[in-house]
């Protein structure tokens, strides 16, 4: 089922979803509350969540909802990349964003900023984040000394050559799906798509490009920080379902937990209204 929206906007942002009622719902009001949505046209792809989360989706006359149905013991990452592919269908604009539902939005000027950094140079073809988290200067230091450590002397010895460091190699850094912002038709003249087989979300897709001479663009975390937050793996932590080893463990949901009161997330949950404002 596909709802269409009558605003002709700029940018178009893809929001794959997976049950999580809640977290979706924080999600989408904070995009409908810090967002001109004469810019921004919603889509949001959901894969057969089947669930309350749905039904509530299905209510929103200000989104495009997709209803994806999933493939047969399809992986949550595969289905992810699909419901990317799926949504860039029904994308007419000039710009598109890709957004997780544990992306909140909590600035007014958030949509204008990214915009304003991908224009900034013919040649740049998408803007995002690597990693949208902010983490004490202590833990950064030990982080890029075990760094070099493994590049410098661990690995040589070992004989692992550029083993399994982040951003090295195979391992180089790409725009992730939680925040990055393409220009549209650089994807569709290169043929670009999120489902890269086994590779992770938009990494082949980042590197294609890249190849082609274009620029993209790493937007670091003190910079993004003021407008969006990503709360890492909440949408598996949150899923019982889904979430694995680390991310079903109460430290994570622990951390989530607070990150949510941070974010004030009650008051945004009780304000339904934001829901039924409509779009003119």
């Amino acid at each position: 089922m596909t709802r269409q929206n009558k605003i002709q906007p700029c940018v178009s942002i893809l929001i794959p979803h997976y049950k999580t009622l809640e977290l979706t719902k924080l999600c989408l009001r904070s995009i409908k509350k810090y967002t001109d949505l004469k810019k921004a046209h919603v889509i949001v792809i959901d894969n057969d969540s089947g669930d309350e989360s749905t039904v509530y989706l299905r209510t929103l006359k200000w989104i495009t909802l997709i209803e994806r149905d999933v493939i047969l013991n399809e992986s949550p990452p595969l289905a992810h990349a699909r419901a990317l592919d799926l949504g860039m269908e029904s994308v007419e604009t000039k710009y598109v964003l890709s957004i997780h539902t544990d992306t909140i939005v909590y600035h007014n000027k958030w949509l204008d900023f990214l915009l304003e950094e991908l224009e900034k140079d013919e040649n740049i073809a998408g803007v995002g984040s690597w990693k949208l988290e902010q983490k004490p200067a202590v833990k950064l230091l030990v982080k890029k000394i075990e760094k070099l450590w493994q590049t410098k002397i661990w690995y040589p010895l070992c004989g692992k050559g550029e083993g399994a460091i982040e951003g090295i190699g195979k391992n180089y850094y790409y725009l992730r799906s939680h925040c990055a912002l393409y220009k549209t038709d650089l994807l569709r003249q290169y043929s670009c798509t999120f489902n890269d087989g086994s590779e992770p979300t938009g990494k082949v897709l980042h590197n294609k490009l890249k190849e082609r001479g274009h620029v993209m663009v790493f937007l670091q975390s003190e910079d993004l920080l003021p407008y969006v937050k990503h709360l890492n793996h909440a949408t598996m932590i949150l899923n019982p379902e889904i979430s694995g080893r680390k991310t079903g463990s109460k430290k994570e949901f622990r951390r989530i937990s607070k990150e949510l009161e941070r974010l004030d997330y009650k008051a945004i949950l009780k304000d339904s209204a934001i829901d039924q404002d409509a779009v003119e």
